[in-house]
């Protein structure tokens, strides 16, 4: 992690977009939160503004959004955030940043899906429109989307912390899906198009039940297994089987034994990542415990 030398205010985000985007410079800029890779400033009612300021590689994953987004938006029948403007670098501020379209709605990691057939559908169909066929030169995962088998030390290394910190209640049972999902044959191709981050709080909900996606910054190519471990993460009780009934084309059973151990994956880093919150560490997000919990217990019911 590496935070910007530079104070982020809303006096900054006015000042930026006076120099490079003057049409815009009037409009109110309020702090909306602080992510992982970058901080999101609403600017007027309809658009946002993010700036990275922690990780070195959000320079390029905005980039990469900037680039990518507003095509595969198209065809999304979720809101998500569509790049509109891209800020350069520059001596008030030394990283690029970006202007997108600003989607309402709360994160699921504090506003949980409670509407779980409905959101299942919603899910599906996003992921459905999303899943096809990246080109060639569609970016590859940053260890996403691939084989699992890569995973395994880190995982084995998770495990053993949460099963010490008394977070993984049955280790045995977690290992037993970890192995399950390592036999499962690897994805034949082609790569499709991937979302890459599908978790609580880059998902939105409103009313009990999805209403956007955010942040596409790990946008890449790769096997669907990864979006799809979202059904255990972001789903309640029982609405996982709804996301794979209504997902198109079928997944296969290979398909769901890999997103499992991908959910799992997933999971055992929520909680690294919820306790470096706890312990107050840059990047930490306390919010992201209670949803990892109740995913692996449903993963190992």
């Amino acid at each position: 992690m590496t935070h910007t030398d530079t104070e982020m205010t809303a006096e900054l985000v006015t000042a930026l977009l006076r120099e490079q985007h003057p049409d815009l410079a009037d409009l109110p800029v309020e702090l909306g939160a602080r992510g992982w890779d970058n901080q999101l400033w609403r600017l007027g009612d309809d658009l946002a503004v993010r700036l990275p300021w922690a990780t070195e590689s959000a320079d390029a994953l905005l980039r990469k959004e900037f680039a990518l987004v507003p095509a595969l938006a198209e065809r999304l029948p979720l809101p998500v955030p569509v790049p509109w403007r891209l800020g350069e670098p520059s001596p008030r501020f030394p990283r690029p940043w970006l202007v997108t379209t600003w989607v309402p709605g709360t994160p699921a990691d504090r506003a949980p899906v409670t509407r779980g057939p409905e959101a299942a559908g919603t899910l599906a169909a996003f992921l459905t429109a999303l899943h096809l066929p990246a080109p060639a030169d569609a970016p590859a995962g940053r260890q996403r989307g691939g084989p699992l088998a890569a995973h395994t030390a880190g995982i084995e290394q998770l495990l053993a912390a949460g099963a010490a910190s008394g977070l993984v209640p049955d280790p045995d049972a977690a290992r037993a899906l970890w192995a399950d999902a390592l036999a499962a044959p690897e994805w034949p191709g082609p790569a499709v198009w991937l979302h890459g981050d599908l978790h609580p709080a880059n998902v939105l909900t409103a009313g009990g039940t999805l209403s956007g996606v955010i942040d596409f910054g790990d946008l890449c190519a790769g096997d669907p297994a990864y979006d799809l471990s979202a059904a255990w993460l972001l789903l309640p009780d029982g609405a996982a089987d709804d996301l794979l009934a209504a997902y198109r084309p079928a997944p296969d059973p290979a398909t769901v034994r890999r997103a499992r151990g991908w959910a799992l994956a997933r999971v055992l880093s929520a909680f690294q990542i919820a306790q470096a919150g706890r312990e107050g560490r840059p990047g930490g997000k306390p919010t992201w415990g209670p949803p990892a919990t109740a995913a692996l217990r449903r993963l190992t019911a």
